[in-house]
């Protein structure tokens, strides 16, 4: 009998010096409704696959309040609450979801305090293991943002803070003023704007989390492709191999609302990627950046 592979396989990485988790995490955005606006089509379904990641070893789970908006984070406290003690919930504010595919800044320190407060009540926890503020805001001074975050991590309703969408620049300001644990970009083989970030983050023990783990190019999809014939394994697989080998610090968070590809995902933990072919995938040009 095959042993099933679990997160586990793609070994471990500890966040902030208390916090070790399995290098294969989940992103929890697509468990909302068309849009990111709204419930699910299928409830039952999202809260299988959020039960699934966890019986798969996957003991990160990232979201954020503006997924539905509050969807994400109350199926997860649903599905999953009481967390065991492995299961880590990162969660992020100051970007607001109005609509579906519409998105607003507010990271002022109001609302920031806001967000975390609700996100405690809807996760049913009474501290954040790691908050992320989840874009700079243009109308808000970047430090005040990160001080309010500070603020709440020395008043226990945040054990850690992370960044998202942000420059080096960003990451060395805030680290003046609190510890920063993880750092989420848009970032693949075939978008690598963010390697310098994803570079810095490795030489400072910072935990990498990309999103669009499969963003490029048709070139890019059909070199994927062709990599994953010969590997017998599927292009999601062979891109989310690529990222575990990057960087010993890469925390790879794709999404799903199936178990099917859930399983999937979480079987790329122990795809062996060759040395060759992660120099063929690490070539493709990356297309310009966009946010979500």
């Amino acid at each position: 009998m095959t042993r099933e592979i679990t997160a586990a396989a793609a070994g471990a990485i500890t966040l902030g010096g208390d916090l070790t988790v399995n290098r294969l995490g989940y992103g929890a955005m697509r468990l909302t409704g068309k849009g990111i606006w709204g419930p699910p089509e299928d409830r039952a379904a999202a809260l299988r696959t959020l039960r699934r990641a966890v019986e798969l070893e996957v003991n990160f789970i990232d979201t954020a309040d503006s997924y539905g908006p509050n969807v994400s984070e109350e199926l997860i406290a649903e599905a999953l609450a009481p967390y065991t003690a492995r299961v880590v919930i990162a969660t992020k504010g100051g970007w607001q979801r109005v609509g579906p595919g519409q998105w607003i800044h507010n990271a002022s320190p109001q609302h920031l305090r806001e967000a975390v407060e609700g996100s405690l009540q809807r996760l049913k926890l009474e501290r954040i293991d790691v908050y992320q503020l989840h874009i700079p805001d243009p109308a808000v001074s970047f430090d005040a943002s990160i001080q309010t975050l500070a603020d709440l991590r020395r008043e226990g309703k945040i054990r850690h803070v992370g960044l998202s969408n942000v420059t080096r620049e960003h990451i060395e300001r805030a680290r003046k003023i609190v510890p920063i644990v993880s750092v989420q970009n848009r970032y693949s083989f075939a978008d690598r704007e963010w390697d310098y970030v994803v570079d810095y983050c490795e030489a400072n023990g910072i935990a990498f989390l990309p999103w669009a783990p499969l963003s490029g190019g048709r070139k890019a999809h059909q070199l994927l492709e062709e990599i994953a014939r010969k590997l017998a394994a599927t292009p999601q697989q062979v891109g989310l191999a690529w990222l575990l080998k990057r960087s010993r610090v890469m925390l790879p968070i794709p999404g799903t609302s199936s178990v099917e590809h859930l399983e999937e995902n979480v079987a790329a933990a122990g795809l062996d990627l060759p040395g060759d072919d992660f120099r063929r995938l690490s070539e493709v040009q990356p297309p310009p950046v966009s946010y979500r």
